[in-house]
């Protein structure tokens, strides 16, 4: 998925491979290899590369070993991976425990909403996955106009829908051309 997201940002940047190349003095072949998803980037070579494309190093690291299936590729989930921005954290309460089935966990998140309930309460606690594609029924949490929102995360064939756990709650469609972001997948709760 790295190459996918590398390949994207680059022509957003609406660089050429051979700039970029000649920029992070990474032969165009081997750059080639790597957008391809055949190859994986040094960690040097990562920051090189997110250095002369001008975005932060850390959330194209969190992609680093993510391969997308057929359904991410469908709905061209590196679309929807915010590259170009790190969270804001407004207070840090402390250190967590991560244990082994959560160790892909980037941080820890208090729910602030009802809108999961049940199965995320107001006030617990989620581990969250940073810039991880999801899978259709995966809870996640994502950046939605402007705001920071958890939800059911639904492919059809058509578009994309933003799912509460509460009915009363309109579900949010997106089309695959829409603009919001995945910031990451919830990966359990305290």
């Amino acid at each position: 998925m790295i190459g996918d997201l590398l390949e994207k940002i680059r022509k957003d940047k609406k660089i050429s491979k051979t700039d970029l190349a000649k920029v992070t003095n990474i032969n165009v072949g081997h750059l080639s290899h790597i957008e391809k998803g055949e190859r994986n980037p040094s960690h040097k070579a990562l920051k090189s590369l997110c250095d002369a494309l001008d975005v932060p190093f850390q959330p194209l690291l969190y992609t680093y070993d993510k391969n997308l299936t057929v359904e991410q590729k469908e709905y061209n989930a590196p679309e929807h991976i915010k590259y170009d921005g790190i969270p804001i954290v407004s207070s840090i309460d402390g250190f967590m425990a991560c244990p082994a089935e959560m160790r892909s966990a980037s941080f820890v998140l208090k729910v602030n909403s009802d809108e999961m309930n049940p199965k995320l309460k107001q006030d617990s606690l989620v581990y969250i996955e940073m810039n991880t594609p999801l899978n259709s029924k995966d809870i996640g949490l994502f950046e939605y106009e402007g705001k920071l929102i958890f939800r059911k995360f639904i492919v059809r064939k058509k578009d994309i829908v933003l799912r509460a756990e509460k009915d009363e709650i309109e579900d949010i469609i997106v089309t695959k051309d829409s603009h919001f972001y995945i910031i990451g997948k919830v990966l359990g709760t305290v």
